[in-house]
């Protein structure tokens, strides 16, 4: 990577950890793309395709015939059986739709991949990733100014090392894909998560005494670049951080609360879709679905020709 990029990349990641927009930051994480509508009726199964098979992949099914639609799907219920018992349960489905979900991110990754495998063994080392990111600043220190406010390299060198060895589960400082791509996006991971909220309170956390007040919340969110009033959402978050944040209203919030913000538990999409897959689509009421029942009922899980008939089937896409 050429320094002209880096430090393009460097200030690019700076302004989105470290700057201070004039307009809302949005730090809680979401579910991508589900969750973003409702089942519309029981005669569309648009929803349930896109959950299932990712938007992308809906697409590709909409052109196929019936016949080529459940040979494809019979080939990802094979996958889904995570242990080959031959059923596929609600915890199985649930897993696979968060995975289908999460299809960016690794795509994202293998993007990069080679940006990052040095050597070509088809793993990253922590090594190669420090000498692909930061390979220029620690050969030529001095020519980059240590008094930048929105970047600095002294903290964000630990600070990815941290964060690496937390993703690298067999502590051999070497990332396989699935290391690398939860390295990358540690908010998809669920043992990356307490990494998330510790490097979320270290953003926020100015005067750094381990905890986020409210004006540390609130100058997250919003700049008072000209001095003037606040506006009314300003108002209504202050109103939030107090009866929401603050959780046991010693006026600042520490890591547990900052989870409890930055990743709400109140809904999982992800289970709800599954077990409204398996209920529709369990013929013998056992909670687990078979490669047969999914069949018998393969429109609620992919589309064809026949369920899209409006769609133009002309186009080409990848397959899964």
């Amino acid at each position: 990577m050429d320094l002209l990029g880096f430090v393009c990349a460097a200030l690019l990641c700076a302004a989105a950890v470290h700057g201070k927009p004039t307009l809302r930051k949005d730090r809680v994480i979401h579910d991508p793309e589900l969750g973003r509508q409702a089942h519309e009726d029981n005669k569309s199964f648009q929803y349930d395709h896109e959950a299932f098979l990712g938007k992308e992949e809906a697409r590709t099914f909409d052109q196929l015939t019936p016949e080529e639609s459940k040979d494809r799907l019979g080939n990802i219920v094979d996958r889904i059986d995570n242990d080959a018992d031959g059923y596929i349960t609600t915890d199985e489905l649930k897993a696979w739709i968060k995975r289908v979900q999460k299809r960016y991110v690794y795509e994202n990754v293998a993007k990069v991949w080679t940006d990052y495998d040095l050597n070509k063994d088809n793993k990253i080392s922590w090594d190669e990733y420090k000498q692909a990111t930061y390979g220029y600043y620690l050969s030529n220190p001095n020519e980059f100014d240590e008094a930048t406010e929105q970047f600095s390299f002294k903290k964000m060198l630990p600070r990815d090392e941290r964060r690496f060895k937390r993703a690298d589960l067999d502590g051999d400082l070497a990332a396989d894909r699935e290391e690398f791509t939860s390295f990358l996006h540690p908010e998809e991971f669920e043992h990356m998560r307490d990494t998330v909220v510790l490097e979320t309170l270290e953003d926020i956390d100015k005067n750094e005494d381990g905890h986020v007040d409210e004006d540390e919340y609130i100058a997250d969110m919003f700049a008072h670049e000209d001095g003037g009033p606040e506006p009314d959402w300003i108002k209504t978050e202050r109103e939030q951080f107090s009866d929401f944040r603050d959780l046991n209203k010693d006026g600042k919030m520490d890591q547990d609360e900052i989870r409890h913000w930055i990743m709400p538990q109140d809904y999982d999409h992800a289970k709800a879709e599954a077990r409204h897959l398996v209920y529709e689509s369990d013929q013998d009421k056992d909670q687990m679905l078979t490669k047969e029942e999914i069949l018998e009922n393969w429109n609620m899980f992919v589309g064809s020709q026949a369920t899209n008939y409006g769609e133009d089937l002309t186009k080409n896409h990848d397959e899964l």
